[in-house]
């Protein structure tokens, strides 16, 4: 007789475990109602990069003196300087400077060490295509500055700050 009046208990506490643990889970659910969505639609609308992020390089051409220190600080040795040396000047004159998107890693290590600042990084992020050899960008596509997604008046901007999220 016993075994059956402690089955019956623990049946009892069972259903009673799981019933609190079904309303915690559906307070938890009706605590988010009121929250506003966090999803962007995102061709239509676009959040603002963070000041710090990491996105495009930009290159200037004009500034570069050819010294290859954003070779030598690149984990994976990426950018491509070509250059030569200008015997009546005593100077290296830049020819090419290349770097290809596909392989970086954007860790803005050639950025931060660029002794003349001819390397920024921009917001750009949408560096997505269908060939692999599109990312391969010379000192004429990496002089292009983006569009800023500010200025562009087809898409709706929202912001990432800590006080539109406190409001």
């Amino acid at each position: 007789m016993f075994p059956m009046v402690t089955g019956f208990m623990n049946y009892g506490q069972q259903t009673v475990r799981a019933a609190r643990y079904i309303g915690q889970s559906f307070m938890i659910t009706l605590s988010h109602v009121n929250r506003l969505p966090i999803t962007i639609q995102y061709p239509y609308e676009k959040a603002i990069a963070v000041e710090r992020f990491r996105g495009r390089i930009h290159f200037e051409f004009d500034k570069c003196i050819a010294c290859e220190v954003c070779v030598r600080v690149c984990p994976i040795d990426l950018p491509v300087v070509d250059w030569k040396i200008e015997t009546d000047i005593r100077k290296k004159r830049l020819l090419n400077y290349n770097i290809d998107f596909g392989i970086c890693i954007f860790c803005g290590n050639c950025v931060e060490y660029c002794p003349t600042n001819c390397l920024s990084m921009t917001e750009e992020y949408e560096l997505s295509t269908y060939d692999r050899h599109e990312l391969n960008y010379n000192q004429i596509a990496l002089g292009r500055l983006p569009i800023s997604v500010l200025d562009d008046y087809t898409i709706r901007t929202i912001l990432n700050s800590p006080q539109i999220k406190n409001k």
